[in-house]
């Protein structure tokens, strides 16, 4: 039996691992066999993760946090986990290749998944031109003329990237002004290739066996015109991905799972949830970080006060990223 296990390997994870690993406990770390690396894998140029001042690729970023957690002991594995039974003392984990593994303590840290617009053709076309990556899918539309639904950074982010590639690239916001950061949204703007349009809502994602336009509703005063396009990207957020342990955590209204207050404590003893799945709010790699950093000092005080934990926990990890605060104290 494991000491911990954690589920998820995107910022949250991957800094969870790290610490654990750090504490002797060998944790191991379920990547996902499809998804490794969580959303920044999907991501170009991360520009304000500190450290790196001239910017680091979303996937180079996540490959040196999996090697840090590897080089002190964390062990990886690319599966899925298809069901938890942490009903008691033991925790067990099922993975899809129908192999189990127990642990002591859990630290839950699946993410977030990209938001779907909810009509008929998105998911009939999804693959064929309907698109939620832009890094993934972007040299496919070369000198096509794209759209790219949304009006946040996220939005903003996808639309520059894909002016690499496409001939023209349509925004299509529901409002009159973005969401998006002051810096994304001029960025953009100085696109000459992209297009906005403004007050608008995607209502029919319209094609075949391929996206040939979208079908387009005014908010303000409610015609509807349809727009020729050879792909679309959805870039409209993200739903933490809960549907593990739905009926098992406690949810909060926001669709996250509840943790007490700044701990990463869930309503099940043992149990820890840190980044995107616990965070409504902020959803930054920086901030999922932290918010693994919480979760293994909170599982090393768990194993601690049940006598079993690998070494000292948050104290000595806390002195230990510290080497000046014995002086300070002094």
């Amino acid at each position: 039996m494991r000491k911990v296990i954690i589920i998820g390997s995107g910022p949250a994870g991957y800094t969870a691992a790290i610490y654990a690993a750090r504490a002797n406990l060998s944790p191991l770390v379920v990547a996902s066999s499809v998804e490794a690396g969580g959303e920044l894998m999907n991501t170009t140029e991360v520009e304000n993760f500190p450290g790196f001042p001239e910017g680091v690729m979303g996937p180079d970023l996540m490959a040196k946090m999996q090697e840090q957690a590897e080089k002190f002991g964390a062990e990886v594995v690319y599966d899925d986990v298809v069901s938890l039974d942490v009903s008691g003392d033991v925790k067990t984990v099922t993975l899809g290749r129908g192999v189990t593994h127990e642990a002591e303590a859990i630290v839950f840290a699946t993410g977030s998944a990209p938001r779907k617009i909810g009509i008929e053709g998105e998911t009939r076309l999804s693959g064929r031109g309907v698109s939620y990556c832009a890094t993934c899918d972007g040299f496919f539309f070369r000198e096509k003329v794209i759209a790219v639904v949304g009006g946040g950074d996220s939005a903003m982010e996808e639309a520059t990237f894909l002016t690499k590639f496409a001939s023209k690239v349509y925004v299509i916001h529901r409002r009159d002004e973005l969401r998006a950061s002051k810096i994304m949204q001029d960025r953009a703007q100085a696109n000459e290739k992209i297009e906005f349009v403004w007050n608008s809502e995607v209502i029919d994602v319209l094609g075949e066996d391929a996206v040939t336009g979208v079908r387009l509703r005014d908010t303000v005063d409610g015609s509807e015109r349809d727009l020729a396009l050879d792909g679309v990207f959805v870039a409209i957020g993200y739903d933490p991905r809960t549907h593990l342990v739905h009926n098992v955590l406690d949810i909060t209204e926001h669709g996250t799972v509840w943790v007490d207050g700044r701990t990463s404590k869930t309503s099940v003893e043992g149990v820890f949830a840190a980044g995107d799945v616990i965070d409504p709010t902020y959803r930054q790699a920086v901030t999922a970080a932290g918010s693994g950093t919480v979760a293994a000092l909170d599982l090393e005080h768990y194993l601690a006060a049940r006598g079993d934990a690998g070494a000292p926990a948050q104290d000595a990890a806390v002195i230990d990223d510290r080497p000046d605060a014995e002086a300070d104290a002094a």
